[in-house]
């Protein structure tokens, strides 16, 4: 059974960090891209952080660009979001999700495979 568990998630204030950890089981994601996406209470679920399959190209949206970092570990099969600089609104829960291909997307249907999320909250 292939599953996606993201850890890492809390309350912080305003301008302090977070890092979101997703460990991946049930087969290896080391030739698919991975992504974090969040989703705020009454919002869409959106795109935060993509990273391909070898881990040296990444993409972010621009509400996260320069505070964000994505990272992978192929050889621990995780993925990894390093949030610092943290804002209120940055609060929502952030899903961790393997990509059906190398490439990397900022849609969700390009992702065939979805963690239970975990709950972000930023005070200010």
């Amino acid at each position: 059974q292939v599953q996606l568990v993201e850890s890492g998630g809390g309350l912080v204030q305003a301008g302090g960090s977070l890092r979101l950890s997703c460990a991946a089981s049930g087969r290896t994601f080391s030739t698919n891209a991975m992504g974090w996406f969040r989703q705020a209470p009454g919002k869409e679920r959106e795109f935060v952080a993509a990273i391909n399959w070898s881990g040296d190209t990444t993409y972010y949206a621009d509400s996260v660009k320069g505070r964000f970092t994505i990272s992978r570990d192929n050889a621990k099969n995780t993925v990894s979001l390093q949030m610092n600089s943290l804002k209120p609104e940055d609060t929502a829960v952030y899903y961790c999700a393997a990509s059906g291909s190398r490439m990397m997307a900022t849609l969700p249907r390009y992702y065939n495979y979805w963690g239970q999320g975990t709950q972000v909250t930023v005070s200010s």
